[in-house]
């Protein structure tokens, strides 16, 4: 039961971000857009993520929730260490989610819209930004158990440039993902060819971003260089990655729409598979100190037999419901949607 347990965090995570990060995305072009394609762009966003803006946070309150009852070491680590950009990025969630909100139904339209759109945007750039610091500071090794001070402790446990690295381009994968499917949303020549090239300025962005994160891991000597390229199913995965870019990009100018966005969500995996091997199974590489890893961190067998049969019973019950919801929101004809002003 602990392969089960384990594998529904990891695929937990990657549906978080495959989905929660194309999410984000959406803001981030909004940040690229020129003020007289915005309200357009929003509106293809509303009826792109409408379904899973319903339900891309169940993955984080599933991950959450296997860390803290299976895994209470990693969770108690990650939080207190951790605890400035976890913080960061939940304020960020809840003000983008507040934002979407009073910006698409507030009563009255006034001024108060350009204050929506701006924390829209904003909290749409740092809560991916911070996600990224934060998985970059679980293995970075700064996590330091035994700091006596708060700097040692709170602050440069995560603040260095390979989590500020991974911070943007985090953020640029985000971009990437959200151009990729509102590519395949856009009902028009001149909509699809303004979101190829924001996917164009998102790819650029990830690739000048990603040499910063191995820049970044040189300079703080962490081997990451090691950790993705000398063993077969890393180096494996980044070839796929690559390959699988160059095909989604033929696809892309054949005007094949749909199947772009198996090819960008397989691309993304598979980064994040380069990394997420070359650790497992630890979780947290910890400064002068023994690794909390998926098996020296767990629950007893008694609680990860529970945990995973709870795991088990859901996806029965809401995996069928999830299907509903996205085929719902995609059955509603593009005009169905809101088009706030603003």
């Amino acid at each position: 039961m602990q392969y089960v347990v384990i594998t529904y965090l990891f695929l937990s995570i990657l549906l978080y971000f495959l989905l929660g990060g194309a999410d984000f995305g959406a803001g981030i072009i909004e940040l690229v857009t020129s003020k007289r394609n915005r309200n357009k762009t929003r509106t293809i966003s509303y009826h792109a993520i409408g379904p899973i803006w319903e339900a891309n946070h169940m993955w984080l309150i599933i991950a959450i929730v296997i860390l803290f009852v299976g895994y209470p070491r990693i969770y108690t680590t990650m939080s207190l260490y951790l605890h400035i950009p976890l913080l960061a990025m939940l304020m960020g969630i809840i003000a983008r989610g507040t934002a979407f909100v009073f910006r698409s139904y507030d009563a009255v339209k006034d001024n108060m819209q350009r204050i929506y759109n701006r924390i829209f945007i904003l909290s749409s750039c740092i809560t991916p930004f911070f996600l990224g610091v934060i998985a970059a500071s679980a293995i970075s090794g700064r996590i330091d158990t035994n700091a006596d001070t708060f700097l040692s402790a709170y602050i440069f446990s995560w603040l260095h440039w390979f989590s500020i690295a991974v911070g943007f381009f985090t953020m640029a994968l985000s971009g990437f993902l959200a151009a990729i499917y509102l590519i395949g949303e856009a009902e028009d020549d001149n909509s699809r060819r303004r979101f190829i090239r924001k996917t164009r300025m998102m790819n650029i962005a990830a690739v000048i971003f990603g040499v910063l994160v191995f820049v970044a891991a040189w300079v703080e000597g962490i081997p990451l260089t090691h950790w993705i390229f000398e063993n077969v199913f890393g180096l494996s995965a980044v070839t796929l990655a690559a390959i699988s870019l160059v095909i989604l990009w033929v696809f892309i100018y054949q005007g094949h729409t749909k199947i772009i966005r198996l090819l960008a969500g397989f691309q993304v995996t598979m980064i994040l598979f380069s990394i997420g091997y070359s650790q497992f199974p630890d979780f947290i590489i910890i400064k002068n100190g023994i690794n909390l890893s998926l098996f020296n961190s767990g629950a007893n067998d008694k609680t990860i037999n529970a945990l995973g049969l709870a795991l088990l019973a859901g996806s029965v019950l809401i995996l069928p419901f999830l299907g509903y919801l996205l085929y719902s929101f995609q059955k509603q004809p593009l005009s169905a949607n809101p088009s706030p002003e603003g």
